[in-house]
């Protein structure tokens, strides 16, 4: 009893101070490491490639607009630099979404591609390349600025309409069976894609196979101007959405106690969902497993559930993956036959099995 009454007395508000200082700076360090991965990425992205750019020229092209030789001043200021700020968003976007899915499920397995909301944006760029055969012009490119905002609106009205769908059923049925059924309604938006674009001519389908193999590449400056503002928006309303996040992590019951109107909350978050990964898609084409991993990857790193550090650190993870995957892609290879898609599923579906594996039962899935 003596011992114990010691070890109270020498315990101090002061030591509870230090406790928290050293997690700060714990804190601080990691996100630094975020930070300086994500520098060292974009650096190698600019540099790294079927032309090697020297550091010195990339530096002098980006703050001057010139550098020893115009070819290298034109690559990377052309061709690198926007494939790697589409990286930098597409992948805070999609780890952004990620996070949230998961949350809102209460399942490690959520992410927009998984639940179908990514191939309804698919679905909603199918019909857009069908309509714009109809007027004769050119998927993406006879509209000029109409074609971006309409391609980004097809999308995005097709990431809404899976959502809706989603939402529906996930007042029916349980959360494991709402993943098998987010992986159901992918495969029928699949399938509606190739009927759609059964109505379309050769030259338009060929357009949309293309933009269908999913990647940060060929990206204007002219659509990056309403990629970066329509993201930046929509991670600016996930970042506001943390605290209601926070609050569900314990279950609706406990988020209604504290007076969160969970309904509300829900449909801001599927509306950030639907304008982060509809736009993601509409400009990179379909990108899987970014969100899913990056989530993990942020709870491991970070080793909080606490939404107000996860969040940011999903989206800086999502931008390090992004970039890291696409820089792999483009790595100066003698046969080039890596896809952005085939990178992520190689780090991505161990993942996803490590996860399951690790459960003990169907319900431990639940987060």
């Amino acid at each position: 009893m003596a011992g114990a009454a010691t070890e109270t007395e020498i315990y101090t508000p002061a030591d509870e101070n230090e406790k928290l200082e050293a997690g700060a700076r714990r804190l601080a360090v990691r996100y630094a490491l975020v930070v300086g991965a994500l520098l060292l990425l974009l650096l190698l992205e600019l540099t790294i490639g079927a032309v090697s750019v020297p550091l010195r020229a990339v530096l002098s092209s980006l703050m001057t607009g010139e550098s020893d030789r115009t070819t290298w001043t034109r690559i990377v200021l052309q061709f690198r630099l926007p494939r790697a700020l589409n990286a930098i968003f597409s992948g805070a976007a999609l780890g952004a979404c990620g996070l949230l899915l998961q949350t809102l499920f209460r399942n490690p397995l959520a992410d927009p591609y998984v639940l179908g909301v990514v191939h309804g944006s698919q679905l909603g760029a199918a019909v857009l390349v069908v309509l714009a055969g109809l007027v004769g012009e050119s998927y993406a490119t006879g509209f000029g600025w109409f074609g971006d905002v309409t391609t980004a609106a097809a999308a995005a009205i097709g990431a809404i309409a899976a959502t809706l769908v989603i939402m529906a059923m996930a007042k029916r049925v349980s959360l494991v069976t709402l993943l098998i059924f987010g992986l159901m309604l992918g495969y029928l938006c699949s399938g509606l894609v190739s009927v759609v674009l059964h109505f379309t001519d050769e030259t338009q389908a060929g357009a949309f196979r293309a933009w269908n193999d999913g990647a940060y590449s060929g990206i204007s400056a002219r659509q990056l101007r309403l990629l970066v503002p329509l993201i930046t928006v929509g991670i600016a309303m996930t970042l506001a959405s943390v605290k209601g996040l926070n609050a569900m992590l314990l279950g609706e019951e406990y988020a209604r106690s504290v007076g969160l109107d969970v309904g509300r909350a829900r449909r801001w978050a599927f509306l950030c969902t639907a304008i982060l990964s509809g736009t993601v898609t509409a400009f990179c084409g379909p990108i899987a497993f970014v969100g899913l991993v990056v989530a993990h990857l942020s709870r491991g790193l970070f080793q909080t559930s606490d939404h107000r550090i996860l969040m940011p650190a999903c989206i800086l993870m999502g931008s390090v993956m992004a970039l890291a995957t696409d820089l792999v892609t483009h790595l100066p290879w003698a046969k080039h036959f890596l896809h952005l898609n085939a990178v992520n599923g190689v780090l991505g579906a161990p993942i996803v099995m490590w996860v399951i594996a690790r459960q003990k039962n169907r319900r431990a899935l639940e987060l």
